[in-house]
């Protein structure tokens, strides 16, 4: 595509996409508010989101200037059950958003988690960014880790590389192996690209298996590692800029020159959990957990073992798999075992 000259006019962009880029709301959200009668560009109220502006243009929502574009950032959360991920819900039941900590600027979800899906969600304050990374075009493998009801094949599993249809509805190649057996449960590591609605559920249903837990590990290169349940961290912009890619980022118009305006800790979650200076040293909640950030440092459970000590680990392994990993360390942190012994409650 041609470079435009210094001499053209520039022509804006439509001002769904400013209003999204600007962290207000989605763009979707931006043409109801418009169709609604909120916007006014220039002082005139606009009834039709097919309007391009400019950084020329004066534009207010409910009377109130639209706010100064903010640098592009991209938080991980750890999405409990039981949490709806929308803003609100007519029917009054608790959202992600209600029980994220307040001193976070106003954030979009990249895609949906469902009421009982558990693990990584990615927010974002940059609609245009959040829509990127939403289109299959993107491609960003999100992976799971499945328990559910009912035995399956190793061959059933790989032959969904071919993807399946399943009542006229068609999902592309899914990548699935089986982990382990547990009772009359299996455990499947489950990943695909394009993320339909409930498509875990439907493509394992098909193959007889009712699924009674379901956990996001990853999407894209952030991994949910060892972040408690209903925590949040940030990506530093550095990170977040290499995992991204200039395709991606230019494709998103990010921007990341934009100042911070509202600060928030890389980390916070249940119980009030924020990280010291001694671990801020140390790499804790350091950047995404992303492939290529550093980790934090080894706990126990990570370094060479011997004797009594591996079938300690063996066991810490199991309890891990049984009830989850988040709330296996808040255990311990209250038996005063584990990463986290010595502190106190």
């Amino acid at each position: 595509m041609a470079r435009k000259s210094d001499d053209e006019p520039d022509t804006g962009e439509r001002i769904a996409k400013a209003m999204a880029r600007a962290g207000l709301c989605s763009r979707r959200e931006a043409e109801a508010w418009i169709v609604a009668g909120r916007v006014a560009v220039n002082g005139a109220v606009i009834a039709s989101p097919a309007l391009n502006v400019t950084a020329e243009d004066r534009i207010t929502v409910d009377g109130a200037p639209l706010p100064g574009r903010e640098r592009t950032r991209l938080f991980l959360y750890h999405k409990p059950r039981g949490l709806l991920t929308t803003h609100a819900d007519p029917q009054g039941r608790p959202t992600i958003f209600g029980a994220l900590p307040k001193h976070l600027p106003r954030l979009l979800s990249v895609g949906r988690l469902d009421l009982n899906t558990e693990g990584l969600l990615l927010l974002t304050n940059d609609g245009n960014l959040a829509r990127v990374l939403e289109l299959p075009a993107t491609g960003w493998l999100r992976r799971y880790r499945v328990r559910a009801h009912g035995s399956v094949r190793e061959d059933q599993l790989a032959r969904l590389r071919d993807g399946i249809t399943i009542d006229d509805v068609r999902y592309g190649s899914i990548l699935a192996s089986l982990d382990r057996t547990q009772g009359a449960n299996v455990w499947v590591t489950f990943a695909m690209r394009e993320g339909k609605n409930r498509e875990v559920k439907n493509v394992l249903g098909h193959l007889g298996l009712a699924v009674n837990r379901l956990i996001r590990v990853s999407f894209g290169p952030f991994q949910l590692g060892e972040l408690p349940a209903g925590a949040v961290e940030e990506v530093t912009t550095r990170v977040l800029r290499e995992q991204l890619g200039e395709k991606i980022v230019t494709q998103a118009r990010a921007d990341f020159s934009a100042p911070i305006t509202n600060f928030s800790p890389p980390l916070q979650g249940e119980g009030g959990l924020e990280r010291s200076e001694a671990q801020r040293r140390a790499g804790w909640g350091r950047s995404s957990r992303s492939a290529h950030a550093p980790t934090r440092p080894a706990s126990p459970a990570t370094l060479p073992l011997q004797g009594r000590d591996k079938k300690q680990n063996r066991k810490r392994n199991r309890d891990a798999e049984r009830i989850g990993q988040p709330a296996l360390a808040r255990r311990e942190q209250r038996r005063g075992q584990g990463p986290h012994r010595g502190k106190k409650r």
